[in-house]
């Protein structure tokens, strides 16, 4: 196939909005094969399997997907680490005569995928490291305030517990003077050869933050606290990328005892509180981002995934009607 005509479907929607089961759903009912590439920020690294609601093992049989389990929490793993990984995927998934499919909560992954990379400056270790003890001896609040001041539109997109952005944004702005939202996507450069269909999934706020608050508790169930202690005596800590997200860094406090160091949290019931109103605040920052992306046809979910499914199936087939892949399939 002609890389300037490779089809790639993009669908995403915020936390608990049912993506995978969806996705299941929809390439069950289709004629041709499909394999996922997750844009999820936290699914990228191992050992974090309930937290980040990884597709199971059998879910990942039916439907493959790429991009999860590539990292150890201690790693970083950035936006151009996604663009240019996700890009290299789904070229491969094109090789093998299936359909790549771009999935996952984390806009600015999203957004820079379709768009292309934006060119903000590169870090400056130097400013990072007095970041980082200003950070420690100001508090995340301070640099927040800063940040509001200089780049109030980074700062509205930067959650106060996500140290990585916080730092890189304030980096950019004492290294060139800059805002990092002023460094604009003007065209695209690594996803240049991708026809994009994109979908995004809505479901009514009410509905939505009551499966967060389901998910959160089957989490529980399913043994989120071991998996924590389980990767604390392995060594990790909030200091790791991985484990600052939400459902694992809510577990964690100081250790009074040690400063600088972390215990594990005995309050479980509480923790659990926690993870639900955090995630909640997340899904509504992602509603916010995801206006952004220009392009999108918006599915509204209000019924269970098989209907769901159909909806999106039906759209694919009016849009595209006609338009096959050299086997005869429907294709985008």
């Amino acid at each position: 196939m002609d890389k300037d005509s490779i089809p790639v479907l993009v669908l995403f929607g915020p936390t608990a909005s049912g993506k995978t089961h969806i996705l299941l759903e929809l390439f069950k009912s289709l004629h041709f094969q499909a394999e996922v590439v997750s844009a999820d920020s936290m699914q990228v690294y191992r050992g974090m399997d309930i937290g980040t609601a990884k597709p199971s093992i059998e879910e990942r049989a039916c439907l493959p997907h790429h991009l999860i389990d590539i990292r150890d929490p201690s790693q970083q793993f950035n936006t151009g680490d996604f663009v240019r990984l996700a890009s290299e995927a789904c070229l491969e998934i094109t090789s093998r005569g299936k359909l790549p499919v771009v999935s996952g909560g984390t806009g600015f992954y999203l957004k820079n995928f379709i768009l292309g990379l934006s060119e903000a400056p590169p870090s400056d270790m130097e400013i990072r490291d007095i970041l980082k003890l200003e950070l420690a001896e100001k508090g995340a609040a301070a640099l927040m305030q800063e940040l509001s001041a200089c780049d109030p539109v980074s700062a509205g997109r930067i959650h106060i517990n996500d140290e990585y952005r916080l730092l890189r944004a304030l980096e950019v702005y004492r290294s060139c003077g800059q805002p990092l939202s002023s460094f604009e996507v003007n065209e695209r450069k690594e996803s240049s050869n991708f026809r994009f269909n994109i979908i995004g999934l809505s479901r009514p706020r009410e509905e939505l933050y009551q499966r967060i608050n389901l998910r959160c508790a089957q989490m529980f169930e399913q043994g989120l606290a071991a998996e924590v202690r389980s990767l604390f005596e392995a060594g990790f800590t909030p200091d790791d990328p991985g484990l600052r997200a939400i459902g694992y860094r809510e577990f964690f406090v100081e250790d009074p005892e040690a400063a600088g160091k972390w215990r594990l949290s005995d309050d479980v019931d509480g923790v659990q509180v926690l993870i639900a109103q955090n995630s909640r605040r997340y899904a509504k920052r992602q509603i916010t981002f995801f206006a952004g992306i220009p392009g999108v046809k918006w599915v509204e979910c209000s019924g269970n995934e098989i209907e769901i499914a159909n909806i999106i199936k039906e759209d694919l087939s009016q849009r595209h009607k006609g338009t096959k892949n050299t086997e005869g399939s429907l294709y985008l």
